[in-house]
């Protein structure tokens, strides 16, 4: 498996991504990804597939019907460039 990221992590090829490399990329960032995680980054790869810019955090928690609360516990940092991260998706707009 092998694919190339940015310097902060995220895939420098969308088309590369996989579950497995999902979960390779939370590994080099020193977490084992749970099936909740997983769950979440599958929903916002759908809704970028939609609509195609990644969903900003209001917007998917309303979406998903969990809090903001909610996703910091399952990521225990911003969820939002963690999921976009681990998911293979662009870095989320407003995040640095």
């Amino acid at each position: 498996m092998t694919f190339q990221t940015d310097g902060e992590g995220f895939l420098l090829n969308r088309d590369d991504w996989t579950a497995e490399i999902a979960r390779q990329i939370a590994r080099n960032d020193g977490v084992e990804m749970t099936e909740q995680q997983m769950d979440y980054i599958m929903a916002a790869r759908e809704m970028y597939e939609e609509e195609g810019t990644v969903p900003p955090l209001r917007k998917f928690t309303k979406q998903m019907g969990v809090s903001k609360a909610d996703l910091f516990e399952t990521f225990h940092t911003g969820p939002m460039k963690l999921i976009c991260k681990w998911g293979g998706l662009p870095k989320p707009t407003g995040c640095v």
